[in-house]
């Protein structure tokens, strides 16, 4: 009996470790499946990457917040194809911050009478559709998705008039001095921006909202700059862009506005040496507390700027106002050569006032009416809209400007990835890492179980 017993331990020892093993592969396979079961059941998402690129921004997220119903999203591409699967990829991000919203996918060879209906004609298009309202985006990515939902999202499309006619700043023009870049911003927060010539136009329409108004290069014609002013005394809200020189016949509207422009332009010998690449720019970088001013951190860059005083006409109140840095001053000679202040001539030292926003409460309707003159146009030009703050200096004058429009922010426009640069010292630890390190490590743990276990028997 006793030789028995002692033969079925010897039996279970021998087997020992090919039971454990065997166990163990059973107990990891059911982990395996149990843990597929519950991702298939319960996604859920964790980006741990600094900049959360697999994330949606938190602009994105606040657009998504306003949604008050279902938002449905036609893909017009084969499901099978690569490109309806990156697509697919953009959006299940979409779906995870928003669980009301419905993805379907069409191919347009199969669907062509829904294809023709949606006015797709490029595989890959998007079809958003929200209470009623649609729209067709051609362009696929985070921002244009975002802007087309909040578009959706806002009960009417506010206008904006653009006044050109005499030389002023184009906004649909695509040279450098154009404002072709901003209009597309504007049409991308659901503004509805039109160029306006008062020359044919009599008065400023009652539907516009906002006027912008650059330096144009010929005087207005008779009754133009009156028009402009009975804009103004209906309550609408203007965005002048001065330039420095001759005001080219808008001396009325100054005189309306109570405004005096300081001779000459800002200038500021360290922005050169900050790297600025001129002298001639107002930079500024003190945001003064104020609602224009939120969530300002960049500096922007205003080059050939005009400085103003800080008086406005009776009526009119000078809500806040942004300077220049106070190492600039307003040069009224050239700009060739070393720059110095002659206090003697009237260049004022900075920090000097480049931006006013005035506004005044209209007795009729008790509604905050705003306005705002910039002393440069060229920061929203095509060519400086995306140099350092200028864009999000704009686009803040406008929201600000868009009182009672709810304007939402947008995702920042995609930039390309920043080059990994590595000097020499990085590289050398990168390479000790991996070819010592990590071997030590592994291979001081290998021997460390191979003792213990020597130890064991």
């Amino acid at each position: 009996m006793k030789t028995r017993a002692q033969a079925i331990r010897v039996l279970v020892h021998r087997f020992e470790r090919a039971l454990a093993d065997t166990l163990f592969a059973l107990l990891l396979l059911g982990c395996v499946v149990a843990a597929g079961w519950l991702v298939a059941r319960h996604d859920r998402i964790w980006d741990w990457t600094q900049s959360e690129s697999h994330r949606l921004t938190r602009e994105s997220r606040a657009i998504l917040e306003r949604l008050e119903a279902p938002l449905r999203l036609t893909v017009f591409a084969d499901p099978q194809t690569p490109l309806a699967r990156m697509i697919g990829q953009l959006l299940e991000r979409y779906a995870h911050e928003y669980p009301e919203l419905e993805i379907r996918y069409l191919d347009p060879r199969r669907f062509p009478e829904q294809a023709r209906e949606a006015e797709v004609s490029l595989q890959g298009q998007i079809l958003l559709e929200y209470r009623g309202r649609r729209e067709t985006l051609a362009e696929i990515g985070e921002r244009s998705i975002s802007a087309a939902i909040a578009r959706l999202t806002r009960p009417r499309h506010a206008w904006v008039a653009i006044i050109e006619g005499h030389g002023e700043r184009a906004i649909a023009g695509e040279r450098d001095t154009d404002l072709g870049r901003l209009g597309r911003e504007l049409l991308e927060l659901g503004l509805i921006a039109r160029p306006l010539d008062l020359a044919t136009t009599s008065a400023v329409p009652d539907n516009t909202r906002l006027v912008v108004l650059s330096q144009p290069r010929l005087p207005p014609f008779p009754g133009e700059i009156e028009a402009l002013i009975d804009f103004l005394d209906r309550g609408g809200h203007l965005l002048w862009l001065m330039d420095p020189g001759p005001p080219s016949g808008l001396e009325p509207l100054l005189e309306h506005l109570g405004l005096a422009a300081l001779p000459g332009q800002v200038v500021d010998p360290e922005a050169e040496r900050l790297g600025f690449g001129t002298t001639a720019v107002a930079v500024i970088d003190d945001y003064a507390p104020h609602p224009l001013t939120e969530g300002l951190t960049a500096p922007a860059l205003l080059p050939g700027a005009l400085a103003f005083e800080t008086q406005v006409a009776p009526g009119w109140a000078l809500a806040t106002y942004l300077t220049s840095r106070a190492e600039s001053w307003n040069e009224t000679g050239t700009l060739s050569g070393p720059l110095t202040r002659d206090e003697v001539i009237g260049e004022r030292a900075g920090p000097l006032p480049v931006v006013l926003a005035l506004t005044r409460t209209l007795p009729e309707s008790e509604r905050e009416q705003r306005l705002v003159v910039v002393g440069d146009g060229d920061f929203l030009s095509n060519a400086q809209f995306g140099l350092q703050g200028n864009r999000a200096l704009g686009l803040a004058l406008l929201r600000w400007l868009s009182e009672g429009e709810d304007l939402p922010e947008l995702p920042p426009p995609p930039t390309a990835a920043e080059p990994l640069e590595l000097d020499e010292r990085h590289r050398t630890l990168i390479g000790l890492g991996a070819l010592v390190l990590l071997p030590g490590v592994f291979l001081i743990g290998g021997l460390g179980m191979r003792w213990s276990r020597w130890r064991g028997r």
